[in-house]
Formats: structure tokens, C-alpha cells, sequence
């Protein structure tokens, strides 16, 4: 859902989106989705604490920042003329990335005793489902934000930085207080 989120906002933001722009963040989004839970099922127990001590903190950091650099960039450029991007730089989609995903390292260390696939073909698949499941309602979350974004104008990136931000300090109070 936070990739969701992301990616309703991207699509907010970049009012001139196209379908290779809605691949390019759905793709990224679904890959780290997908490699996060690989990487906690092989990192196994051993790394469970660490992980789930410094997840919300990256997540916080990551979200944090690109919500605030999408408020100054939207403050600075309120009497340019809107410009969109539509390549997003690859370091900005990899942070995106990883932080809406970051999570899912601890889900990949309880993933295979939570759905008996202690097996390597049921946790690719388990993985790929993830993955499939996370391009497909981020191709939405595009096209969805594209009609919040026509309705908002100017107001979308603003929104868009408040969003990332509060995505971030959702990650972080959950972890800290509710896990």
C-alpha cells in the first residue's frame, strides 16, 4: 500500500505521465517488493533483530527526504511553469524503492513458516506474487494519482511531499509503538 501510495502521488505530481512512465516506477516498486522478502527468507533468522531495529528508521530518513525536496522543489517553482520529469532518476526511484519496501526484509525471515513454504519453488512463488500484485495497483496508483493531479493542479507536488513524509512517520510510529 505504500508503494500504492507513491505511486498515486507520482502520478499526482507528473500530470504529463505515460504508460512508460507508469512501467518504469510499477516495475521498480514491484522488483524491490519481490527482492526484500527474498533477501530476509536467505538472510534468515540471524539478521531478523537487526533488521526490524533499523527498517522504520530507513524508511523515516528515505521518505523524509524526497517529501521535503518535493516541498522546497514545489515552493521554489510555484511561479515557473510546471515542468515534469518523466525519467525519474534512478537514484530517486531506488530510494523510493527500497524505502516503501524496506519492510518486507523482516516479512521475508517469517514469510516461509507464516505460509509453509519452506521450499524454494513455494517462496518464488510466494515472491512473484508479491511482485505481480505490487506492478499491477502501482500501474493503477499512476493512472488514479493522473485524475487527483487534474483536479488538483498546482497543488499535487505540495500534497505529494506532505504524503511521502507522513508515509515515512507511518512506518516509523508503527515499528516504534505497535510492534
Amino acid at each position: 500500500m505504500d508503494a500504492f501510495a507513491v505511486s498515486v502521488t507520482n502520478g499526482a505530481v507528473c500530470q504529463k505521465n505515460n504508460l512508460k512512465f507508469a512501467a518504469k516506477l510499477a516495475l521498480s516498486f514491484g522488483f524491490f517488493q519481490a527482492l526484500m522478502p527474498t533477501i530476509g527468507w536467505l538472510a534468515g533468522k540471524a539478521a531478523e533483530n537487526f533488521i526490524s531495529s533499523v527498517d522504520h528508521w530507513i524508511a523515516l530518513i528515505l521518505l523524509g527526504f524526497i517529501g521535503t525536496q518535493m516541498l522546497i522543489e514545489a515552493f521554489k517553482n510555484e511561479k515557473e511553469e510546471e515542468t515534469c520529469q518523466l525519467d525519474v532518476p534512478l537514484k530517486t526511484l531506488i530510494a523510493l524503492s527500497i524505502a516503501t519496501s524496506i519492510d518486507a526484509l523482516a516479512t521475508g525471515i517469517i514469510l516461509p513458516s507464516a505460509v509453509g513454504a519452506s521450499t524454494v519453488p513455494l517462496m518464488l512463488a510466494a515472491v512473484g506474487i508479491i511482485g505481480l500484485v505490487t506492478f499491477i495497483i502501482c500501474i493503477a496508483g499512476v493512472y488514479l494519482g493522473k485524475k487527483f493531479g487534474d483536479l488538483l493542479s498546482k497543488k499535487a507536488e505540495i500534497l505529494g511531499g506532505f504524503v511521502l513524509i507522513a508515509i515515512g512517520l507511518k512506518i516509523f510510529i508503527e515499528h516504534m509503538f505497535f510492534a
